[in-house]
């Protein structure tokens, strides 16, 4: 397993959270701190599934409970904002990204998989370890990428 994907992705992340001016979500959807909250979240259960992995840990790993908006914004919170959730998501990101680099062989590891996001994930088996980090970085990370592109503010005609 080689994190350059994941890598790419975060980046195209963090281009879009730095650059801010973000407005408000339709009824229903995730404002950009949830989302980039969310994000963050689920490195960190991301980083516990692939240090168990390295270990030679059984682990399930359970998406679901990173989504619930009380704790998106209680984390929001805690980070004052989008800046410090930003800060957060980068930590996060390289902490699961130099973990990912040292799986090797570990990443045909099986492990118990539970992701729903909307109807572009959903997945509820196991799964080899390294599967689940590449559908985090093409399919997970790209659909809050286009979340966050669709709350940015468009610039007014002058």
């Amino acid at each position: 397993m080689e994190s350059g994907e994941l890598r790419r992705r975060y980046g195209e992340v963090f281009d879009l959270v730095d650059g801010g001016d973000f407005g408000t979500p339709a009824e229903g959807e995730l404002s950009a701190e949830q989302i980039v909250a969310h994000l963050a979240a689920n490195d960190e259960l991301m980083s516990e599934a692939t240090e168990a992995v390295l270990a030679g840990s059984p682990f399930a790993y359970y998406d679901l409970e990173t989504i619930h908006r009380p704790q998106l914004d209680a984390l929001t919170a805690e980070c004052g904002g989008l800046d410090g959730l930003g800060t957060l998501l980068r930590a996060t990101s390289q902490k699961l990204c130099a973990l990912a680099d040292r799986l090797g062989e570990a990443a045909e590891t099986p492990v118990d998989t539970v992701l729903r996001e909307g109807f572009d994930l959903d997945v509820d088996e196991s799964l080899p370890w390294g599967r689940v980090l590449d559908l985090h970085a093409r399919v997970h990370l790209p659909m809050h990428l286009a979340q966050l592109h669709s709350l940015r503010r468009q610039p007014h005609p002058a």
